[in-house]
């Protein structure tokens, strides 16, 4: 099922950095000022005690390779290769996405809370890009994050759409590292690359990023309130279907792991759904049979719009355009299924317990 291209040099590499499509990370710009004014005095002493944490840099010693990494790097059969590479040049496009927004709100600010919170995320995000390019590099493929930063297209959001995002990308990032790295605590032999190592304490960096936004969110909750709940179900579903989507375009990268791509994203989900009671009044209805089979369906749509750009022409467009259209239908179709509701938490943070 996989429609992923192959990458033989750094060009096909930054190029694919650069996609825009549905299921790509991208990069933002927001409004400056409005994220200087944001107030986080509601949720103080817990505020301090996660900058406290920020600053003791628990992971300041971690993302460097010791002296087995080269040794543990494996040959990898061509279609595994080409789907664990793609999986590097998304990660990196993601972590790098998050070091150039935190950076240029940390210059752009005098706020000195956000301030230095991005100075923290800004340092944590160019450790995690900047490990994964040495693994890239070891094929040949590093990606130019500086050419990359010149030439991506930017989105603008607002920085309520950012905190929304962002939060659920940090969260489902450690749902995603933190079930992966258990798998393969299990099952060494299943461990085809050295990175995944790396992974538990890396996605504890994941997860503390994910508490940041939340308690900006819980110290401003008109964000969590009235119509703001419509766009939190967007992006909760958004987040979760491109998930999906991408993990069925690499099959063989979960099955490698001993992990089938159904049973994994909805481990994940459920994970992140259980972490994002501590912010969202709502999570979605992951188990219900409907939910699943919309989320089939987009998968579906998926394959045959890559296989309309494949066979290009006018059958080709048509086929493209269908598919667009099944997929945008299923989405509003999932956008309306009914969500689970729950009341906030008097304690906001939580434990990376998984």
């Amino acid at each position: 099922m996989s429609a992923i291209e192959a990458l033989d040099n750094p060009d096909q590499v930054l190029q694919r950095a650069k996609t825009e499509n549905l299921i790509s990370p991208r990069f933002y710009t927001t409004d400056y000022a409005a994220m200087d004014r944001l107030d986080i005095s509601a949720v103080r002493a817990e505020w301090d005690a996660m900058l406290a944490e920020y600053e003791g840099d628990n992971n300041h010693d971690h993302f460097k390779r010791d002296e087995n990494f080269a040794a543990e790097i494996r040959t990898l059969e061509p279609a595994l290769q080409k789907e664990f590479l793609d999986f590097l040049v998304t990660s990196i496009t993601s972590e790098f996405s998050g070091c150039v927004l935190y950076n240029e709100i940390r210059k752009k600010v005098d706020n000195p809370d956000i301030k230095k919170l991005m100075t923290y995320l800004t340092r944590d995000e160019s450790r995690h890009a900047g490990f994964i390019n040495q693994s890239l590099k070891d094929y040949g493929l590093a990606v130019d994050l500086q050419k990359l930063k010149a030439t991506k297209a930017y989105t603008f959001f607002k920085p309520k759409y950012i905190f929304y995002a962002t939060y659920l990308s940090e969260k489902i990032g450690y749902a995603r590292y933190i079930t992966i790295f258990r798998q393969l605590e299990k099952h060494p032999e299943l461990r085809f690359h050295p990175i995944f190592r790396w992974f538990e304490r890396w996605c504890n960096d994941e997860f503390r990023h994910g508490e940041s936004f939340a308690l900006i969110m819980r110290a401003n909750p008109h964000l969590l309130r009235g119509m703001n709940l419509l766009w939190v179900r967007f992006f909760l579903l958004a987040v979760y279907a491109t998930m999906f989507v991408r993990d069925h375009t690499r099959p063989m990268l979960h099955r490698a792991m001993g992990l089938e791509p159904d049973d994994f994203d909805y481990r994940v989900f459920e994970i992140t759904s259980e972490i994002s009671r501590q912010v969202f009044p709502l999570t979605l209805d992951t188990d219900a049979p409907a939910f699943r089979a919309g989320l089939d369906r987009l998968v579906r749509a998926r394959v045959r719009f890559d296989a309309g750009r494949e066979r290009g022409g006018l059958r080709g467009r048509l086929q493209q355009a269908g598919a667009a259209v099944t997929g945008a239908v299923t989405f509003v179709r999932l956008f309306l299924h009914p969500v689970k509701r729950h009341d906030l938490p008097a304690q906001i943070r939580v434990a990376p317990v998984w």
